[in-house]
């Protein structure tokens, strides 16, 4: 369960940069060098090569040395542990939020 924790604090963590969040969306259309993702950003090389490693760290981003520059790609992990984490809670507050209007109807037929 630990080590399930540590691993959702580095995808959260890396999610709450939106400078990553784009990224992950730029390289959801193809692979990039970190010069591509730079550009738009106008950051330097080592800037945007700090951002791709917390997001390579979180298992969402895969690079590899081709010749002088390190092409990016979606890791193969991507959000699936942070979606399952996130599906629990919503089916909890989903059955919790049923029970509460199950509740309030309840109460409305009582007092009428």
């Amino acid at each position: 369960m630990v080590q399930q924790d540590a691993r959702l604090d580095r995808i959260f963590s890396a999610l709450a940069d939106p400078t990553r969040r784009q990224v992950l969306a730029r390289l959801g259309t193809a692979p990039a060098t970190i010069s591509d993702l730079a550009e738009p950003f106008a950051i330097s090389l080592t800037g945007m090569t700090k951002h791709v490693r917390v997001l390579e760290e979180a298992g969402l981003v895969v690079t590899e040395k081709v010749g002088r520059s390190r092409r990016c790609r979606l890791g193969t992990e991507r959000l699936d542990d942070a979606m399952a984490w996130i599906s629990f809670y919503q089916r909890l507050w989903e059955r919790r939020l049923d029970g509460l209007d199950a509740y309030f109807t309840l109460r409305k037929g009582i007092e009428q």
